[in-house]
């Protein structure tokens, strides 16, 4: 799967931390707010990286509703709440569509979110300052709720 229309600009995006807002549950450390692509109005967060203990893809795969993408369900481990979904075959309109690469979406009507401060706490992190997902440890301070 290869993404055609990267967008430059989400560098300068502020990182969110993402919960469950039935439970409390961290589910990402690394939320980006967004719109969905095929609608351009729906705002969501999406993240490159969620917390596989605290949430878990539901097995069913369906189409999704606002385009032909092929889709599977996220919930939060804690409390079973679907909170957003994983795009798992992007359609065409979506992949030549300007995005950000990423392929978690969670539905911000589900979710509670706060800023992630850098690692100083000064300042909220921006996209193009976080590591990768692989190098992206734990912070003591989280966000600015």
């Amino acid at each position: 799967m290869v993404l055609t229309n990267l967008n430059q600009n989400f560098g300068r995006k502020v990182v969110y931390v993402l919960d469950c807002k039935v439970c409390g549950e961290t589910l990402s450390r690394r939320g980006m707010l967004a719109v969905l692509v095929a609608d351009g109005k729906t705002e969501l967060f999406s993240t490159d990286k969620f917390d596989r203990n605290a949430v878990g893809l539901v097995p069913e795969v369906y189409t999704a509703n606002s385009c032909k993408c092929k889709v599977q369900s996220i919930a939060c481990l804690c409390c079973g709440q679907v909170v957003g979904y994983d795009v798992l075959l992007p359609c065409m309109k979506c992949l030549s569509s300007v995005n950000n690469g990423h392929h978690s979406m969670f539905h911000s009507s589900l979710v509670s979110y706060c800023y992630r401060l850098d690692e100083e706490a000064n300042n909220y992190l921006l996209w193009k300052d976080l590591k990768s997902p692989k190098e992206d440890g734990q912070m003591l301070i989280e966000c600015l709720r």
